[in-house]
């Protein structure tokens, strides 16, 4: 069971993905909607996956935040995009925060399922290396 926090704008949305989320036995630590909140219940929780939307209330996106995660806050924990955003400027801004992956929405659930395995498989992988 992972730990998952999830960063996402829409509430409705939001809750769809906890769902899925514990549907497969994960814990979700946290749903929020803005930058702010994620990067506090990203230092206090330590999830192991963050599932970030790009589009987000308040002054951060969600590349600006896994950027500030990334830099002032060194967390390593993998990060998948989950956004609607698909235009090559935004998925190049997004490559320079290292996420484990992009998808488009609306995405299939297994494919959610399969990449958010995957991050974690690395992830502990990376760990068990260093």
């Amino acid at each position: 069971m992972a730990k998952i926090l999830i960063v996402e704008d829409e509430s409705i949305v939001a809750l769809d993905i906890r769902n899925k989320m514990r549907r497969k036995g994960h814990e979700v630590v946290g749903v929020v909607s803005n930058g702010q909140e994620a990067i506090g219940l990203a230092t206090k929780m330590q999830p192991d996956v963050i599932l970030m939307d790009v589009g987000l209330k308040g002054e951060l996106d969600g590349i600006e935040t896994a950027s500030l995660l990334r830099s002032q806050y060194e967390l390593t924990i993998p990060i998948i995009y989950l956004t609607a955003f698909a235009d090559a400027a935004t998925k190049q801004r997004a490559e320079t925060t290292r996420p484990s992956a992009y998808l488009n929405k609306p995405f299939d659930e297994e494919l959610l399922y399969h990449v958010v395995n995957n991050a974690l498989h690395h992830a502990t992988t990376d760990a068990s290396l260093t």
